[in-house]
C-alpha cells in the first residue's frame, strides 16, 4: 500500500489509514497469498488512493471475481472511493455494473461518445437504438407513428414525434402478459430465481418479456400489454 509513497509517510499513519478505509484494519502483516480476491482488490485500491491522486483508473477490476462477491466488492469499493473524496474513471463491459456503480456512464462507439449522463438516463433514454440494445436488454419493434400513436405487433402505443415510419424501443420488464388466447405464443421459458425471462413469438417477431409473476408455460396464447413510456426513433 505504501508503494507510491515517500520513504517518510511510509512510516506514517497513512497506510494505517488506508487499511482501515478499506476495511482491512488489522490486516497490515499477512501475505498476499493470505488475502482471498475480493481482500487484494481491496488492496489494490488502497494502493491506488495511497498517494492521493486527483483521478483513479480502474479498467475492468471486478472480472476475475465470482458473479456474488463481485457485486460485494464494488459496493465495498465504491464506497472507500466516496469516503476518500477520490474520482474514479472505471471502464467496463458489464452493463449491470456500470449502470450499478457510477454517478455518470459514458457509452464509446467507435472511438465516440454515443451518450454520457446519469445511469437512469442513459437507460430509460438511450441517444438511439443502438445505445438502448447495448445498455441493458430491449425489445426493438417496427412501428409507424399516426397522431401520436405506434403501430406495432403489440398492439398501439403512446409515443413522441413526428409521423411517419420507424422503430419503437421497449424494455423487457415493461411487458405485461395475460393468459386468455391473446395474438402471442409463448416459445420458450427462462428462469433466473429473482425472476424469469418469457421468449414469445407475436406474429413471427420474438419478443423477450422479463416478469416476476408467475410464468405462463411454453406453448400457452397470452395477451401483452406495455407499461410505462416507450422511445420512438424515426427512419
Amino acid at each position: 500500500m505504501g508503494f507510491g509513497l515517500g520513504r517518510a509517510a511510509r512510516r506514517g499513519p497513512r497506510v494505517g489509514e488506508l487499511l482501515e478505509l478499506v476495511g482491512l484494519a488489522g490486516y497490515g502483516r499477512r501475505m498476499p497469498d493470505e488475502l482471498s480476491g475480493g481482500q487484494q482488490q481491496r488492496v489494490a485500491l488502497a494502493r491506488a488512493l495511497a498517494p492521493e491522486p486527483a483521478l483513479v483508473l480502474m479498467d475492468e477490476p471486478f472480472t476475475a471475481l465470482d458473479a456474488g462477491l463481485r457485486a460485494e466488492v464494488r459496493e465495498q469499493v465504491c464506497a472507500a472511493l466516496r469516503a476518500a473524496g477520490a474520482t474514479a474513471v472505471l471502464v467496463t463491459h458489464d452493463q449491470q455494473e456500470a449502470l450499478g456503480a457510477a454517478d455518470i456512464v459514458a457509452v464509446l462507439r467507435e472511438g465516440r461518445v454515443a451518450q454520457a449522463g446519469p445511469p437512469r438516463t442513459v437507460y430509460a433514454e438511450p441517444a438511439d437504438v443502438g445505445v438502448g440494445t447495448f445498455v441493458g436488454e430491449a425489445v426493438v419493434l417496427v412501428a409507424t407513428v399516426r397522431a401520436g400513436r405506434a403501430g406495432t405487433v403489440l398492439g398501439e402505443l403512446d409515443v413522441a414525434g413526428a409521423d411517419g415510419a420507424g422503430r419503437v424501443l421497449v424494455r423487457p420488464e415493461q411487458l405485461r402478459l395475460g393468459v386468455g388466447g391473446g395474438p402471442a405464443t409463448v416459445v420458450e421459458v427462462l428462469f433466473h430465481g429473482h425472476d424469469t425471462t418469457v421468449v414469445l413469438d407475436a406474429q413471427g417477431q420474438l419478443v423477450r418479456c422479463r416478469t416476476a409473476d408467475p410464468a405462463p408455460g411454453v406453448g400457452e396464447q397470452v395477451d401483452v400489454s406495455v407499461q410505462g413510456p416507450v422511445r420512438f426513433y424515426p427512419g
